[in-house]
């Protein structure tokens, strides 16, 4: 089996290591363009562009699905995708998990880049999976871009402001930004009030992969043999892990494995 990960960096992290503790015998293509991130800035139409570009890098490896691991490109792009890729590749789209972490009963916080925040896409899913529930969007600008490039001080200080913004009394927080996940526990930290109840951070990544594999209509299987192989592209072409991404548990996880041949 081999499922294919696109985002516009290392946003696709957390998505791959998510697959690889399901099926460590998967063999894994991570496709990426460093180059043009961050995607959140750029206009719908050049998201679109840029994502079909990584995405079809990614498809010239045969893989049995693509997981769209990002939530710009899934936003604005995701119905390009699947015309160009299916049937012949099913395409994964990461939404914002608002639905678990608003049958919590909230209040919730959903922190996202700002282009995302406050947007009809991401407005519309609380209409439908929130109504009810205190929502509070977040914008966390600078946060996606500080954690590409393992910038510490650029993550505290965006941690920080987004965490200033968010009401005292948010019981969970959405990870709107496939990035965010590598940072989930300073998150947690900058968030959790003394003496409340424990903070619920709700990612995509496990979500994502669990649905790659139903696609495939593969089980999962943790305890399958760890042979499962990793092929990293950086705009189209070969390469290796960026060595931002070693500095988070997750690109160590992927970096263990052998590269694919």
């Amino acid at each position: 089996m081999k499922i294919a990960l696109m985002d516009s960096g290392i946003g696709l992290l957390a998505a791959a290591a998510a697959v690889r503790r399901l099926r460590p015998d998967a063999e894994l293509v991570l496709s990426s363009d460093p180059g043009s991130m961050p995607w959140g800035p750029r206009t719908p139409e050049d998201v679109t562009e840029r994502a079909l570009a990584v995405a079809e890098a990614a498809a010239a490896h045969r893989p049995d699905a693509l997981i769209v691991a990002c939530n710009t490109a899934s936003v604005h792009a995701l119905p390009a995708l699947r015309a160009r890729l299916e049937p012949g590749v099913p395409v994964i789209g990461t939404v914002p998990a608002i639905k678990p972490a608003a049958a919590g009963g909230g209040p919730v916080a959903i922190w996202a880049t700002p282009a995302t925040t406050g947007s009809p896409y991401q407005r519309g899913l609380i209409r439908e999976f929130a109504d009810g529930v205190s929502v509070t969007e977040v914008p966390c600008p600078g946060l996606a871009d500080a954690v590409e490039h393992a910038d510490e001080a650029g993550i505290d200080a965006a941690v920080a402001a987004a965490a200033a913004r968010t009401p005292d009394d948010v019981r969970a927080v959405v990870l709107g930004c496939t990035h965010y996940e590598l940072v989930a526990e300073r998150i947690r930290a900058a968030v959790q009030r003394p003496g409340a109840a424990p903070l619920v951070l709700h990612g995509s990544a496990g979500a994502v992969a669990a649905q790659a594999l139903r696609r495939t209509g593969a089980a999962a299987q943790p305890d399958a043999p760890d042979r499962g192989t990793v092929t990293v592209l950086l705009g189209g072409r070969e390469g290796a892990l960026p060595a931002t991404a070693l500095t988070y548990a997750e690109g160590r996880l992927l970096q263990a494995v052998s590269p694919a041949r």
